[in-house]
């Protein structure tokens, strides 16, 4: 029951628990009583509303950001994960296979707030052997959400 949950869950946070409970064939106590556990056991670590700030007249810029480190003796990568992700301006930070180690994610208000953060808090720490700066300058798609407005088809369907 707890996988359902989660899958519904994760694309419709606001759903109600009524109806939660019919999708997944259980009673709402214990949806209800699944929920908590999950919250308890950090398996449900928060709710988000995804918002498409291109439609806001808000400034905002995000950066995934590469970074390359040397591992803390006898730490591994936790220890400076911890240091990384108790940056205000980190949005999401992920341990990642390839050339790099970390994917950072940073949200700012202007490319140059962004690239003095990386230059001035990132950069010069001492277990960060590089970085690798990439603005995103469009979404199209964020979890799983289509974030254009459709483009419509203009051709004629031909029936044989």
């Amino acid at each position: 029951m707890e996988e359902k949950i989660l899958q519904y869950i994760e694309k419709n946070a606001r759903i109600d628990v009524h109806d939660l409970a019919a999708l997944v064939g259980a009673e709402e106590a214990d949806v209800l009583n699944a929920l908590e556990d999950m919250k308890d056991k950090n398996i449900i670590c928060g709710y988000h509303t995804l918002i498409n700030w291109d439609k806001v007249n808000v400034e905002k810029v995000t950066a995934l950001i590469e970074v390359r480190v040397t591992p803390q003796r006898g730490m591994g990568f936790d220890k400076v994960a911890e240091h990384l992700y108790h940056y205000p301006e980190v949005h999401a930070l992920y341990l990642i296979s390839g050339g790099f180690d970390f994917m950072v994610i940073i949200e700012g208000k202007t490319l140059r707030e962004v690239s003095e953060f990386v230059s001035s808090k990132l950069a010069p720490l001492e277990s960060i052997l590089s970085t690798k700066t990439n603005f995103i300058l469009k979404k199209y798609k964020d979890h799983g959400t289509i974030m254009q407005e459709g483009h419509k088809d203009e051709r004629e369907q031909i029936r044989a």
